[in-house]
């Protein structure tokens, strides 16, 4: 069942700017067929930026976050913290959720994940983000846009400063 919607909130911005510090480490993108089709495209040297994921040390404030998303009805949330530079751009995709359908035992229930970016910072020029073919600028510390499993989207950093989020996934 494709349902590929996404909805726009806010929550306070409870953080300090520890997530500046994390121990972010790059990974390459995980979706080889993906990254054949971008190739296909002329996209050269794509990069995912760096993440911070719970393998790693998160912000002493991190628990406040996955409360925020249980009282939504989220479970088995993770959270990965994530700085793309100036010049990264992730071009449109859908998440593959392997890890986490694996982990919680999710296989045939991929209907019921959802994702979420938490903007840990107020939109700097050339911050962007589009979800479901729509454009996603101008955001304040603490909105959220949220999207179901299917949903397509795209990330850049055309500016010349990091742009800081925080990814969420969780299933309902």
């Amino acid at each position: 069942m494709a349902t590929q919607e996404y909805s726009r909130y806010h929550t306070g911005a409870v953080w300090d700017e520890e997530y500046r510090d994390l121990e972010y480490i790059q990974e390459p993108f995980n979706d080889l067929a993906q990254l054949a089709t971008w190739q296909a495209q002329g996209y050269q040297n794509v990069q995912t930026g760096y993440m911070c994921d719970m393998r790693s040390p998160q912000p002493v404030w991190n628990p406040y976050i996955v409360k925020f998303f249980e009282q939504r009805g989220w479970k088995d949330i993770g959270t990965s913290y994530y700085r793309m530079g100036p010049g990264v751009i992730l071009p449109t995709h859908r998440d593959l959720y392997s890890r986490y359908v694996d982990i919680y035992k999710l296989q045939d229930q991929e209907h019921n994940i959802r994702r979420a970016i938490v903007f840990l910072e107020a939109w700097k020029s050339g911050h962007y983000l589009e979800v479901c073919g729509e454009p996603i600028t101008g955001w304040t510390a603490g909105d959220i846009v949220e999207w179901s499993y299917d949903a397509p989207h795209l990330a850049a950093n055309m500016g010349t400063e990091y742009r800081y989020t925080l990814q969420i996934t969780g299933h309902v």
